[in-house]
């Protein structure tokens, strides 16, 4: 059967406890020290005379020196947003302004880092952080009438801890060893599954083709990566086919297709179910009465019914019949007659119909060949006809069924594959050598999930 185009979706799921604990513990509790001179904490003061002005009090030099602490990280954000955040204390302490003892200086800050995750070419995490932080009190002093603040020394010590955070960052999701469960994750997709023991045996094989990168979203306390396993879905009916072997993890594709696997089963219904509805409704004709043109009244019997497929897409069906006129009583002939049909049905449709009855006849009378007239008759093709009609739509239901139980959740060592049916619509009916044939082309959603027992 055609081979389908499917892409399995494969969450990778992070705790956003287990990465904030990481971050936490990479991160120092002090995260620097001050201790520098500086030539000028406190500006010269001037007074103007009207003609010049004149310097009353000279810039003074002071001695900085403090600690700057952190608070708990904490790891959260919405959507595609990541953020960490790293409360910041500032203790910074004013010495020797102009030989006068200094004052202490306290501050707070918010440091946030807002971005992006991506993966490498050898499907390791990287992150791409858009760095800032506000402060909610700005370290400073007053001296002399002067405002000091020490933002500036601050802002240059901070840097390189942001810095030092976005490399964090891809370390610790490197802890996922997405690489390991990828690995495992593309020798496990290489399956074949059976979607039905019999009636007829249906296997599906996955074939897959490329892996990519489809973006992360953070829900609640977990960080769930998506990639997404590109694969042909084939489907074989009969034997078991023989197995893929794996092929080496390849690396992420920028064109992966949506969302969605798609596969072909097939619908069978055996000949052997039709030859007694064709009996059924030529004896029902025949319990009525039949009436042939040129003969008049005539009594059939309706043996035996072989239906099988032929050529040009048709089918063919044997009937054994006996049949005597009426009116003479030497009139009689008994045979085979056969007759063959083009079954059809429109796309979407269960209903089977068959179309085009015509028929060739051998008996055993040389005077009259009455089993040519009996199935010349408008009734008696009519009912072969009805007779051959075919509702597939309870076939129809419960392979559907079958299937969604076949593959609706299976475990294949530490993962889970998970498949929910979405739509099915079914093609045009064929005559195949084990009976009338129709394709159904299934659509779902599948996802393999990394789930040790």
């Amino acid at each position: 059967m055609p081979e389908q185009p499917s892409t399995v979706v494969v969450p990778v799921v992070a705790d956003l406890n287990e990465l904030e604990r990481g971050i936490d513990r990479r991160t120092p509790q002090a995260l620097w020290t001050i201790d520098r001179h500086l030539d000028r904490c406190v500006k010269a003061k001037h007074v103007d005379l009207g003609i010049a002005k004149v310097k009353v009090t000279p810039d003074l030099g002071c001695r900085i020196a403090g600690t700057v602490t952190r608070g708990h990280v904490e790891i959260g954000g919405n959507g595609d947003r990541l953020v960490i955040t790293l409360p910041i204390h500032a203790r910074i302490s004013v010495r020797d302004v102009g030989g006068v003892a200094g004052e202490t200086a306290t501050g707070s800050a918010i440091v946030r880092a807002t971005g992006r995750i991506s993966v490498t070419g050898d499907w390791q995490p990287t992150a791409r952080m858009r760095l800032s932080y506000d402060w909610t009190q700005p370290p400073g002093v007053d001296l002399l009438g002067q405002r000091i603040t020490f933002t500036d020394q601050a802002d240059e010590k901070l840097r390189p801890v942001l810095a030092k955070l976005e490399r964090d960052l891809p370390q610790e999701l490197s802890r996922l060893h997405l690489r390991r469960q990828l690995e495992q994750v593309w020798r496990q997709s290489f399956a074949t599954v059976q979607l039905s023991e019999r009636n007829p045996p249906v296997w599906m094989r996955v074939a897959p083709r490329r892996l990519g990168y489809g973006g992360y979203r953070v829900e609640g306390r977990a960080l769930r990566l998506t990639l997404r396993a590109d694969a042909l879905t084939q489907t074989f009916v009969g034997h078991r086919p023989a197995d893929l072997t794996p092929t080496a993890l390849p690396p992420p594709s920028p064109q992966i297709g949506e969302a969605g696997v798609r596969f072909f089963i097939p619908v069978l219904a055996d000949y052997v179910e039709l030859e007694p509805v064709v009996q059924r409704a030529l004896r029902k004709l025949a319990a009525r009465g039949i009436d042939l043109k040129g003969i008049g009244p005539v009594d059939a019997q309706f043996g035996q019914v072989t239906v099988y497929a032929t050529n040009d897409h048709r089918i063919a069906v044997g009937i054994h019949a006996r049949v005597k006129a009426r009116s003479s009583p030497i009139a009689s002939a008994e045979g085979d007659a056969w007759l063959s049909a083009e079954p059809f049905n429109q796309p979407g449709s269960q209903r089977v119909e068959a179309r085009n009855v015509e028929f060739a006849t051998k008996t055993n009378s040389p005077l009259v060949d009455l089993l040519a007239a009996l199935f010349a008759d408008p009734a008696v093709r009519a009912s072969v006809a009805a007779g051959l009609g075919h509702d597939f739509a309870p076939d129809y239901r419960k392979l559907i069924g079958k299937v969604e139980r076949a593959i609706g959740e299976r475990r294949e060592g530490d993962f889970v594959l998970r498949t929910r049916i979405t739509g099915v619509r079914n093609g045009r009916i064929a005559a195949t050598g084990a009976g009338l044939f129709m394709p159904v082309a299934v659509t779902g959603r599948a996802s393999i999930t990394y789930a040790p027992r």
